[in-house]
């Protein structure tokens, strides 16, 4: 067996000992440098034996409905239509979805057309916040 495919076949701590000691990695990067912990996360290259760059949070959903209920304290119902088309007959349909969105401000009001972006579980149903009022009620 060659020194590379033992390499490929050992676990990852060896890996990146086997590479740092071929000199293909720089020193800062073994994971004999890292801590136990650092070693078994989901960071942790293993094809490679290094720490992987920080990715970022990704795009967030952004709805935009009209909000329905100003009822209760820092919360707000929108009510989000969506047009789907049916899958065998073409046609499209309209579909609505209430989302609870936290409004920080109690400065949306009902009729209010309102942007909404996804957010961390605030409460139990609640995981959209206000972004921004497009258009006020009449």
């Amino acid at each position: 067996m060659s020194e590379e495919e033992r390499n490929r076949n050992a676990e990852p701590e060896e890996r990146a000992e086997a590479l740092a000691d071929t000199g293909d990695l720089p020193e800062s990067e073994v994971a004999g440098d890292l801590g136990e912990s650092a070693r078994r996360g989901p960071a942790f290259d293993r094809d490679v034996g290094q720490i992987q760059k920080d990715t970022g949070r990704g795009r967030r959903k952004e709805r935009v409905g009209l909000v329905v209920s100003d009822a209760a304290d820092k919360t707000v119902t929108v009510s989000v239509e969506t047009l789907k088309e049916h899958p065998m007959y073409k046609k499209r349909i309209r579909r609505s979805k209430k989302f609870l969105v936290h409004d920080e401000r109690n400065e949306a009001r009902v009729g209010d057309t309102v942007r909404i972006i996804e957010t961390r579980p605030l409460s139990r149903r609640k995981r959209w916040r206000l972004a921004s009022i497009i258009s006020r009620a009449e």
